[in-house]
């Protein structure tokens, strides 16, 4: 919901079970159980007028404000159970996901922002994969960098297997660099490196 705080009321609102619904070809099968898309979380963009929401159907949806509109530019999938958390880095498209999978994703959608805004046709790019270790405070973890599109579909630029479901994450910098800090369901807070972004 997008709302107008000053006269406590929305101007907008968009749900995403019925966008699911245009979106699937066929009817469900009997049997078949699906994550309903509900959003878990939501995060603006410094430029103010983009924001991301994460669901449980395990997609990820950015959004831009046109007025009192909120229209849908960009919907993918990146992780296999719900996305529990979003979250733009400062000053830029770069966003942080996080899933009930265990993984932490960022996803740079600054390039498909930019271009939805000046032409509705679509662009493809050539894939550019380059290798990684991200450092989980106390231990290691493996940690994959990848570069732009490949045919079309949104791949991370990191993907980190964190191994328990994510609760929360924040980006901060820590030092003069770019850190991630997850809270999970263990007691404890880790702490990722993002040197490169």
């Amino acid at each position: 919901m997008l709302w107008n705080l000053q006269k406590a009321r929305p101007l907008c609102i968009t749900n995403l079970q019925e966008d699911e619904m245009e979106e699937m070809e066929s009817p469900q099968s009997p049997g078949q159980l699906l994550n309903p898309a509900l959003a878990h979380s939501v995060s603006v963009a410094s430029c103010g007028n983009i924001f991301s929401c994460g669901a449980e159907d395990g997609k990820i949806r950015i959004f831009r404000v046109m007025g009192v509109k909120c229209e849908q530019e960009l919907g993918f999938k990146g992780h296999t159970l719900g996305v529990s958390q979003v979250c733009f880095l400062p000053e830029s498209y770069l966003l942080l996901t996080g899933g009930n999978d265990g993984k932490i994703m960022l996803w740079d959608v600054g390039g498909e922002v930019e271009k939805k805004q000046k032409s509705p046709t679509k662009h493809t790019h050539r894939k550019k994969t380059k290798r990684t270790t991200g450092t989980k405070q106390g231990g290691n973890t493996h940690a994959s960098v990848t570069g732009e599109e490949e045919r079309g579909t949104m791949l991370p630029k990191l993907s980190i297997e964190h191994g328990e479901k994510v609760n929360w994450l924040l980006s901060t910098k820590i030092k003069g660099f770019q850190n991630i800090l997850v809270a999970d369901q263990t007691s404890c807070i880790s702490l990722y490196h993002l040197k490169e972004f």
